[in-house]
């Protein structure tokens, strides 16, 4: 049997990224203390890690940008990417970064229904479009958010305009065979559930998988299923393979308006 874990195994195979989630903490940290208006810990629930932050542009936005971040839905939090807000901000969207629950104490498919709260709440704070953007995990929740059967009201969900999964997981079924199961606990039916490539989009669905070139080929792989079901059920679907990047490198695209990737976020 193919080795999943090793499949899935980003950190393994990128040098010196064990110092990533402090470096990470510590730029949008500085970000924070910057001279961006930002609005934090806005509540969309009632459990402790039901809430996101606001960052505004300079003038009236254009509508929000909400991108959810990865962390095989087990790690991480809203705190870690605050500067990624940069590249769309300057664009003039405002941007929303949640933090949801993770696993174990939520199940994958309790997470979804989270972010479709974060949605719901922010979508009263701003007017105007909303675009998704979500990266590994919250690639798989944001492009949750545009399937047949989202947890969104029709309302929230027909102002969404674009989604942009970044190195995305739309296929859940091999995280059955993987170490990360024991707090997953993914079964078979909620993997069949939770895969976007399984499921059908909302019509007219404006989606982009983006993915590095030189990411593992599970990623790659994952980014491809997606394509392939979405173009084949009318979506609106494109699919960029950004050579140069690995599963890290890749996001930092979103700090800079002029990057190919901010330019599809925000353009």
């Amino acid at each position: 049997m193919r080795d999943w874990d090793d499949a899935f195994n980003n950190m393994g195979h990128v040098k010196g990224s064990d110092a990533l989630p402090g470096f990470w903490a510590a730029r949008a940290a500085e970000y924070r203390r910057g001279p961006v208006q930002i609005d934090g810990d806005i509540s969309y629930g009632d459990s402790e890690r039901e809430t996101f932050d606001l960052i505004w542009p300079d003038s009236p936005p254009r509508g929000v940008l909400v991108f959810v971040h990865g962390g095989f839905w087990m790690r991480l939090d809203k705190s870690y990417w605050t500067d990624l807000a940069e590249g769309a901000r300057a664009h003039g969207w405002a941007v929303c970064i949640p933090s949801y629950t993770l696993a174990p104490v939520a199940r994958i498919g309790e997470i979804t229904a989270q972010i479709a709260k974060a949605l719901e709440v922010v979508s009263s704070y701003v007017e105007g479009p909303i675009r998704l953007a979500g990266h590994s995990a919250g690639g798989h929740l944001v492009t949750r958010m545009v399937c047949l059967n989202s947890p969104l009201s029709q309302r929230t969900r027909g102002r969404i305009e674009k989604t942009v999964s970044i190195s995305g997981l739309h296929d859940l079924r091999p995280l059955l065979h993987t170490e990360m199961n024991a707090t997953l606990k993914l079964t078979q039916k909620e993997a069949s559930a939770e895969s976007a490539a399984l499921l059908r989009p909302v019509e007219e669905a404006r989606v982009t998988a983006w993915v590095g070139g030189a990411e593992r080929p599970e990623f790659i792989r994952q980014s491809q299923a997606l394509a392939l079901m979405w173009e084949g059920l009318d979506a609106d679907m494109k699919l960029v393979v950004e050579q140069g990047h690995n599963h890290f490198t890749i996001l930092e695209g979103m700090k800079s308006s002029i990057s190919p990737l901010c330019q599809e976020l925000a353009e």
